[in-house]
């Protein structure tokens, strides 16, 4: 065995490759749930044994050398060997597992998919962790090729397409609806296509390099809405169509959870819409790991009687 490699604790790649994706000593040792302090002595450690200072901080950033950046793609390679034949030797135990998973989402799709998955987890695999990052469309794909998620919710199959390695599944299917305040005064028991097209409405575009599905198909059949209200999230949009005339069309299922927290009435979309498809994407770098397949079964099975 090579010298250096014999002298060398390989946890201490582990800690390198956590902050070379995340650039940030706090966001590793979350990841490896370790305390900053012991991340920051172990990243000393591999300073010293390789003789380069590896990271240096610039602004909130921690920056690779010249040399971290030469031994990055290396060292995640042989982790990822490493972990995939070890983790092949043993079931997944997930009564007993601390595993942590990252997924990327907006809130919508969180909203959409973690709480069933979650209740679910709970009973299952009671000390797993679960991380949710914010991403913006193309960036959420970019962090699985990088590692620094296991799953991507919500995304398109022509963006993921083009980044090698990243597979995927559909998670469920739902169609679009329309919300509006309980008491509308000019909607009742039904909702007409010119009802639809008098009133304004409220939009929900969590990706700005993404249009509108809602708008798109009244496009294609030759009709414009009126939109009102512009947002990236989830959050505010059923607060303000309870408290206004404004209309929002938005996939069944996360219509009927919002009417659970807000005075809403709901209608079938009175034109043709495609059907929601919320799917899900990973890295093939992850599809033999135990605990990966374990997972992706998890939201398969948590939506299979939706």
């Amino acid at each position: 065995m090579h010298s250096i490699v014999r002298r060398l604790d390989l946890n201490l790649l582990v800690v390198f490759d956590a902050i070379y994706r995340h650039r940030s000593i706090l966001a590793a040792s979350n990841e490896l749930g370790m305390s900053p302090s012991a991340c920051s002595h172990a990243i000393a450690r591999l300073r010293d044994a390789l003789s380069d200072e590896l990271f240096v901080r610039y602004g909130n950033a921690m920056q690779p050398t010249a040399q971290a950046i030469e031994i990055s793609a290396g060292v995640e390679e042989a982790l990822r060997i490493l972990g995939n034949q070890l983790a092949g030797a043993q079931p997944f135990q997930p009564a007993t597992s601390r595993l942590a998973f990252t997924f990327a989402a907006t809130d919508f799709t969180a909203f959409a998919v973690l709480p069933s998955l979650i209740s679910r987890l709970e009973k299952e695999a009671p000390r797993l962790r679960i991380k949710v990052i914010h991403s913006g469309h193309e960036q959420s794909l970019d962090d699985l090729v990088a590692g620094k998620v296991h799953f991507a919710l919500g995304f398109t199959e022509g963006s993921a397409a083009t980044y090698e390695g990243v597979e995927g599944f559909n998670c469920f299917s739902d169609e679009y609806i329309v919300a509006a305040r309980q008491n509308h005064p000019r909607i009742s028991d039904a909702l007409t296509l010119d009802q639809y097209l008098r009133e304004r409405h409220v939009a929900v575009l969590p990706w700005s390099d993404a249009g509108s599905v809602v708008s798109g198909s009244l496009s294609k059949a030759g009709y414009r809405r009126d939109v009102a209200v512009e947002l990236p999230s989830i959050m505010a949009a059923p607060f303000i169509v309870a408290t206004s005339d404004f209309l929002i069309t938005i996939p069944r299922r996360a219509a009927e959870g919002l009417a659970k927290a807000v005075p809403l009435s709901l209608y079938p979309a009175p034109f043709k819409l495609p059907m929601y498809t919320l799917r899900v994407f990973y890295h093939s770098r992850h599809a033999s790991a135990p605990a990966h397949r374990w997972m992706q079964d998890q939201l398969r099975q948590a939506f299979s009687s939706a």
